[in-house]
């Protein structure tokens, strides 16, 4: 409903007719009108008012009807075809759903096949953002599989080198996790990364730089922890190349924030945490 539809609002000069209850030169007194003849002097017979204000009403349902039937008749296709390369995601906002359906392949189990596209690049950094920040990272034989996975081959050698003498003794140690990466007996490791946004900043056909606004969980629960899991806010910047058919990520770097403010919600206990963690799945598909 536009402004002009509202008394006041418009193009003509205000005055009594916008007054909604005037009659007869805004006196407010009433006008009875006889039956019309034929011969009315005002016309024929008279139509009922019709405002626009009624008329957007009705097309707004209508609309309504239409998109709620093509939802309905779009839940249930599975035929479905590929995306368009060139696509672009809409207008609406960086990481609003699209309804593009999931990608069908899994490499290691994460998702795989992402299209080249903007959506498909931000589609795939999330996915990538999740599972480097598993804690299948702090095993060598896991690591070695994610990595394969989510990145270009020509720096996957030089990568995993890097990151198991990273992923050292001490350092795990440090973590709280035994040398192999196995948590303490009683124990549960926790190490889940959950994307919040997604935001490309560079796109073409064969490269793309997207950052992953991220919230994470890291910690040991479980009685007498004394690792307890605690939340992080950071943003990756993955920058991707289009390798063999999917987006692969060429290097990547990571800051601090945007961190919001912490709310009132009272810490639950280690032994919470722990069930939780064994009971809710964590995602392998984002958008």
């Amino acid at each position: 409903m536009s402004f002009d539809d509202e008394p006041g609002h418009g193009g003509a000069d205000p005055g009594h007719a916008d007054d909604r209850f005037s009659t007869l030169g805004g006196t407010r007194q009433t006008r009875t009108r006889l039956p019309e003849a034929p011969g009315d002097t005002y016309g024929g017979t008279r139509r009922p008012p019709r405002t626009s204000r009624s008329l957007v009403m009705v097309v707004g349902v209508v609309v309504l009807l239409i998109a709620a039937i093509a939802f309905a008749n779009r839940g249930g296709d599975d035929t479905g075809t590929s995306p368009d390369p060139a696509a672009k995601p809409g207008a609406a906002g960086a990481t609003a759903a699209t309804g593009t359906k999931p990608v069908p392949g899994k490499q290691a189990g994460i998702a795989s096949g992402f299209p080249q596209s903007e959506q498909g690049a931000q589609s795939a950094a999330a996915n990538y953002a999740v599972a480097l920040g598993s804690e299948g990272m702090f095993h060598a034989g896991t690591r070695s599989d994610i990595i394969r996975a989510t990145h270009d081959p020509s720096v996957v050698d030089g990568l995993l080198n890097s990151l198991n003498q990273a992923y050292s003794p001490g350092f795990l140690k440090n973590v709280g996790l035994n040398d192999d990466g196995t948590a303490p007996a009683g124990l549960t490791f926790v190490s889940r990364t959950v994307p919040v946004g997604t935001k490309a900043t560079q796109q073409d056909a064969a490269s793309a730089s997207v950052e992953v606004w991220c919230t994470g969980l890291v910690g040991l629960a479980g009685p007498g922890s004394t690792k307890p899991v605690t939340q992080t806010w950071f943003t990756i910047t993955e920058k991707l190349k289009w390798v063999e058919g999917d987006w692969k990520v060429a290097s990547s770097s990571q800051t601090e924030g945007p961190t919001p403010v912490s709310g009132d919600n009272r810490a639950s206990t280690a032994d919470d945490i722990a069930k939780a963690v064994q009971g809710y799945g964590g995602f392998t598909y984002a958008r």
